[in-house]
């Protein structure tokens, strides 16, 4: 199996809504993101299938002793051997890199949040800077395209925390700011006893209010001349927006159940805005 192939399959096999936007880019391209993927998918796996913290620490440490590797030319990695093809035709900074094993290290570190401006960070390190390296590999000639992609990857970010709330508080993990939590009267024992409210349902009313306000803010941000170039993220804000809509019309179910959009409905979305944008 070759790196691009070993990519390709974790990228397939996640079932992700970003799977969906690759599809309709240049091989070049193509090849870039999805190799960007399978490293952020690498690196949270290292964290989130290992129940001890010493030894997906050690993981984590390896992946940035890997990444050094990669930057020096002695990627051994499938991974890093494809983001090795990547960096010959997109500016993708280490630090960058480096800096998504931060955020994904902060889950060993911190399972609950003070409020947004301490989550912010979190966010910033999992999803913003991911939107930033994905902007350089679909091109902009405008500046101004980075500050959108930033915010795009925050709304994404909310976006999962809202879907996964359940499947988060059954590893001990609660992403919704406390003090929000307690503004409207729900408790993490609510959370992890999956006990729907009035009180639970305006809490989520909320959080959703919030990622469609930065949704509306990135597409603001977004030159008319590069959003040719940014469609895939456009595909993947039409996908995750969808999933929203859903999570919203099933009432905020997602303390007992994931809630996603079936395949085809992704595929469909992405053909329509990929000849739309």
């Amino acid at each position: 199996m070759t790196p691009d192939q070993y990519c390709q399959e974790r990228a397939a096999a996640s079932g992700s809504s970003f799977y969906y936007s690759f599809l309709f880019l240049e091989p070049l391209r193509r090849q870039a993101i999805t190799a960007l993927y399978a490293f952020c998918r690498e690196v949270d796996d290292a964290v989130d299938e290992c129940p001890d913290a010493a030894v997906a620490r050690s993981k984590l440490a390896w992946w940035r002793s890997e990444l050094q590797a990669l930057y020096e030319g002695r990627a051994s990695h499938p991974v890093t051997q494809a983001l090795a093809v990547s960096l010959r035709h997109f500016y993708l900074p280490q630090e960058q890199l480096l800096e998504i094993i931060d955020g994904m290290e902060m889950d060993l570190d911190q399972v609950r949040y003070a409020d947004f401006k301490a989550l912010h960070l979190y966010c910033y390190r999992v999803a913003s800077v991911v939107g930033l390296l994905a902007a350089e590999i679909f091109g902009y000639s405008d500046r101004q395209t980075l500050k959108y992609a930033h915010d795009l990857g925050l709304a994404f970010q909310l976006t999962n925390i809202i879907r996964d709330v359940g499947e988060d508080a059954r590893r001990g993990r609660i992403y919704l700011p406390q003090d929000e939590m307690a503004r409207f009267e729900v408790s993490n024992d609510d959370l992890l006893q999956a006990n729907y409210s009035d009180k639970f349902r305006r809490l989520m009313a909320f959080q959703v209010e919030r990622a469609q306000a930065l949704y509306g803010q990135a597409f603001a941000q977004l030159p008319a001349a590069d959003r040719k170039a940014q469609r895939a993220g456009l595909i993947m804000a039409a996908i995750y927006r969808a999933t929203l809509d859903e999570i919203v019309r099933d009432s905020f179910r997602v303390l007992d159940q994931r809630i996603s959009l079936p395949p085809l409905r992704k595929l469909w979305l992405a053909a329509k805005t990929w000849v739309r944008a």
